[in-house]
C-alpha cells in the first residue's frame, strides 16, 4: 500500500522517459524538430486515424478544431453541460454560440435523446459541430450521435482527452475514441493526470487532408511555405497561433505512448477491484454508469454518492477523505451554470446534468496505484460516510 498522500490523479514518469527527454535537449532541436513528426507518427498508428496533428494542449487542440471547421460568428455548437470549460470555451473563441446539451444522470454523457432534445432548442440556429465528451474514459454512442448530427447538418468533433486507448461497439463493429470514423476530428490533452503525459499538450485526428492542412496552418501563425520557393519565404492567407508543441514535450509523449498498453491495463485492473470494494457500499454509494457497448480505458473512477441519505455534505465527505490522505475531486460542474453562459444565454434548466453534479465525486485512480491503495480509498470513503 502506497504511503502518503493518493491524489485523485498523477502522472507515472520513469527513468527511460526522464532519458528520453534528456536526449532531445541534447539534440539540434528543442522544437519544430522531428520528434514533433515522430510522436504524430506514433500516435496515428494508436488512434487508427490518418492524420494527427500535436499541439501546446488540449484546449489548443479544441480551438484549433474550430478554425479549421471554419466556425465563426453565426454558428452554434451544441456541447454537453458536464464537462470542462474548454469545450464550450472554445466556440466562444470563435464568436459562435452555444446551446448546452443535458446528460444522463448516471453516466454524465450526452446521448441521442438529450441532444435531441438540445437540437429543438436550437431550431432556427445555424447548428454547425457537436462536440460530444467521452467523459472519463466511457465512450458516446457515436453512431446514434453522427446521425443526428448529420440530420442537422452539424459535423461531430469529439472531446476525447479522458479517452485514449478506449472504444465502443455498436453491433460487430469496434470503434476506437480518436479513429474519427463517425467525426470529423477528434482532440486529445495530454496534461499530467490523464493517460499519457507531455506535461502539457494535445493532438487532433482526422482522416481529412483538408481538415489535417488546416489544423497544421491554424498551430503555427497561419504560415505556408510553397515547396521550391525560396527558404525564407512564407506566406499567411489568414492569422494563425503559437499552438506548437516543443520536440522536448513530444520526447516524453513518443516515450509514455510506448507504454500505454500497460498503462491501459492497469487502469482497467484497478477499475475492477474498485467495482468489487465498493460493492457494499450499495446504494448509498455506486459507480457511475457504464453505457452499452462502451469499453472505457478509465481515466476518472467517478462514484456517485447519496450525500443526503448519507446525512453528509459532499465538503465534508472531501475533507474527510482528504484529513485520511485520499485525495478526490468533482467533474464537473455544470457548465451551462457558469455566470459568462448565464449572462450570454439566460438561465437553463437541464435536470440530468444537475443530479450528476450533485452526486458525483472522482477518486483516485493513475497506474503507480497499489491494489491495497484501492481498499484503502473505499475504508476511508467509508468512514467518512458512517
Amino acid at each position: 500500500m502506497t504511503e502518503g498522500f493518493l491524489p485523485y490523479g498523477r502522472q507515472t514518469i520513469e527513468d527511460d522517459d526522464i532519458a528520453a527527454v534528456a536526449a532531445a535537449l541534447r539534440g539540434d532541436y528543442l522544437t519544430t524538430g522531428p520528434t514533433v513528426e515522430a510522436f504524430e507518427t506514433a500516435f496515428r498508428a494508436v488512434a487508427g486515424a490518418d492524420h494527427a496533428v500535436a499541439c501546446s494542449n488540449g484546449t489548443a487542440a479544441l480551438h484549433m478544431a474550430m478554425l479549421a471547421a471554419r466556425i465563426g460568428p453565426g454558428d452554434t455548437c451544441i456541447v454537453p453541460s458536464i464537462t470542462f470549460l474548454a469545450t464550450a470555451n472554445c466556440a466562444a473563441y470563435v464568436g459562435a454560440d452555444v446551446v448546452f446539451a443535458d446528460v444522463d444522470p448516471d453516466s454524465g454523457l450526452m446521448t441521442a435523446e438529450t441532444l435531441a432534445r438540445a437540437l429543438g432548442r436550437a431550431k432556427g440556429r445555424r447548428v454547425r459541430a457537436v462536440l460530444p465528451v467521452h467523459l472519463r474514459g466511457d465512450a458516446c454512442d457515436m453512431p446514434a450521435l453522427a446521425a443526428l448530427a448529420g440530420e442537422a447538418g452539424a459535423i461531430l468533433i469529439e472531446d476525447a482527452p479522458h479517452a485514449l486507448g478506449s472504444s465502443f461497439r455498436h453491433g460487430n463493429d469496434l470503434d476506437q475514441v480518436g479513429d474519427c470514423v463517425h467525426s470529423a476530428m477528434s482532440t486529445f490533452s495530454f496534461h499530467p493526470v490523464k493517460t499519457i503525459a507531455t506535461g502539457e499538450g494535445g493532438m487532433v485526428t482526422t482522416n481529412d487532408p483538408v481538415l489535417a492542412e488546416r489544423l497544421r496552418r491554424a498551430r503555427s501563425h497561419g504560415m505556408t511555405r510553397t515547396p521550391g520557393a525560396d527558404p525564407w519565404l512564407y506566406e499567411m492567407a489568414e492569422p494563425g497561433f503559437n499552438y506548437r508543441l516543443p520536440d522536448i514535450n513530444c520526447a516524453l509523449g513518443l516515450s509514455q505512448l510506448a507504454k500505454l498498453p500497460r498503462f491501459m491495463a492497469r487502469r482497467r485492473a484497478l477499475a475492477a477491484l474498485y467495482e468489487t470494494a465498493l460493492a457494499p457500499l450499495a446504494p448509498m454509494v455506486r459507480l457511475a454508469a457504464r453505457p452499452e457497448g462502451s469499453d472505457p480505458v478509465l481515466h476518472l473512477l467517478t462514484v456517485l454518492i447519496d450525500f443526503e441519505a448519507a446525512g453528509k455534505t459532499r465538503r465534508q465527505v472531501v475533507e474527510a477523505l482528504a484529513a485520511k490522505g485520499v485525495g478526490s475531486q468533482v467533474h464537473y460542474i455544470p457548465v451551462h451554470s457558469q455566470p459568462y453562459w448565464q449572462a450570454r444565454n439566460g438561465p437553463l434548466d437541464l435536470p440530468g446534468a444537475q443530479v450528476w453534479y450533485d452526486r458525483c465525486l472522482s477518486l483516485p485512480l493513475y497506474p503507480a496505484m497499489d491494489d491495497g491503495d484501492v481498499a484503502r480509498v473505499v475504508d476511508a470513503l467509508a468512514e467518512a460516510l458512517n
